[in-house]
């Protein structure tokens, strides 16, 4: 067992007593739907965001918790010093364990980031703050598990700190790496694709544009609205359709999707990308952001044009467009680890991880327990989602 401070990921010392400690914060624990009174705290708040999560903007995280955060709540955290928020940990109370119940961080199938908000003046303050509230609050679990977490960010590395300095620890769980565009040469960065990629795709491109005109648009404001449609329409029309897991195909998420989508781009924080040939979309993206990271969110293409590798056309368009903002750090791909699309043309990876955390040594003893039987339970899993996998093969 590593200590915490050895490095983010590392485990933090074990101590026989929880040390004294001044609570620099104060925090309460309030359901998910009571917070749309408080958007400009929050907003704020966002700004000022140690690691951004664009997730867990309320313009995004209200519309969404109407459809799959119902039973989900938030810690937040304000300073003692000045009128301000400085943490806010969405999350659910989950009973993972049978009796044995655990705090745990709010992600969904739409929002695939974890990562708290937390003010970076005062982010170690906060995630103690935070820590304190799970011990002392009789109704919240003793254990708590974030999933999602940049395993090498900013916030896993406040957090390995906080906890080594209060004897708590943590484990890592379904450790995986996703592709992520962040650039340090921006001019050269696609040389590192293959020229008989490349090739292909100009070929591709080529025979496409014979049968029509072709333009990449970008929509952003007002005009994201109508460049939604046309994604929502492909992604209906494509595989996602037939599997009865497109946004159309349920009201209440294509409503979500709307509406936050529209309130981001207002606020230039969401673009809708299209590939029109010959008038009609053949592809679409979606590209949200905050502050300086974005992620590249959903994208949809018609499958008659498969031939033509549409969604990697507009992907690459897309990639230029990207790397020509300095304003942008880095972009999350959001795909699925080894997605081959993708990781052609993104080099770098975003590794992430389940944390499952003990506050203090106090909760040493449930950790322990938990450590075990969430090791089992994600065994059950992969063994059912491989027999699973084989009955469709």
């Amino acid at each position: 067992m590593m200590r915490a401070d050895a490095a983010p990921m590392g485990l933090a010392r074990e101590r026989a007593e929880v040390p004294t400690r001044v609570v620099a914060a104060r925090a309460e624990w309030r359901p998910l739907a009571d917070l749309a009174g408080m958007r400009a705290e929050w907003s704020d708040l966002v700004a000022r965001a140690l690691e951004p999560n664009v997730f867990y903007d309320p313009v995004f995280a209200l519309p969404a918790a109407r459809v799959f955060g119902v039973d989900a709540g938030a810690v937040l955290i304000w300073s003692k010093t000045s009128p301000r928020l400085i943490g806010l940990f969405p999350a659910r109370i989950e009973r993972r364990y049978g009796v044995m119940a655990a705090l745990t961080g709010w992600t969904h199938p739409y929002a695939p980031f974890g990562v708290p908000l937390i003010d970076r003046d005062e982010a170690e303050a906060a995630i103690g703050a935070f820590l304190d509230h799970v011990e002392a609050e009789a109704k919240l679990p003793k254990l708590v598990m974030l999933p999602l977490i940049a395993r090498d960010g900013a916030f896993a590395a406040s957090l390995a700190r906080v906890l080594a300095r209060r004897g708590g620890t943590f484990d890592p769980f379904g450790t995986h790496a996703r592709a992520l565009l962040a650039p340090r040469n921006r001019e050269s960065y696609l040389d590192h694709v293959t020229h008989k990629k490349l090739k292909e795709l100009r070929r591709q491109r080529r025979r496409l544009e014979e049968f029509g005109a072709l333009t990449h648009m970008t929509a952003s404001g007002p005009a994201a609205a109508v460049a939604l449609t046309d994604f929502m329409a492909l992604e209906a029309a494509g595989w996602k359709g037939r599997a009865g897991g497109a946004a159309r195909a349920h009201s209440t998420t294509e409503s979500f999707m709307r509406e936050a989508v529209t309130a981001l781009a207002a606020k230039g924080d969401a673009r809708v990308d299209r590939l029109i040939h010959d008038g009609h979309p053949v592809a679409a993206s979606i590209t949200l952001r905050s502050g300086n990271a974005a992620w590249f969110w959903k994208i949809a293409y018609d499958e008659t044009f498969a031939r033509f590798s549409p969604g990697v056309q507009l992907t690459l368009d897309l990639t230029r467009d990207l790397l020509a903002d300095a304003s942008i750090a880095q972009i999350d791909s959001c795909a699925t680890a080894g997605h081959p699309m993708i990781e052609d043309l993104w080099s770098e990876r975003l590794t992430l991880t389940d944390m499952l955390i003990a506050p203090s040594a106090a909760s040493m003893a449930q950790f322990r327990i938990a450590r075990h039987l969430e090791t089992a339970r994600r065994g059950l899993i992969a063994t059912a989602k491989s027999a699973r996998d084989k009955l469709k093969g």
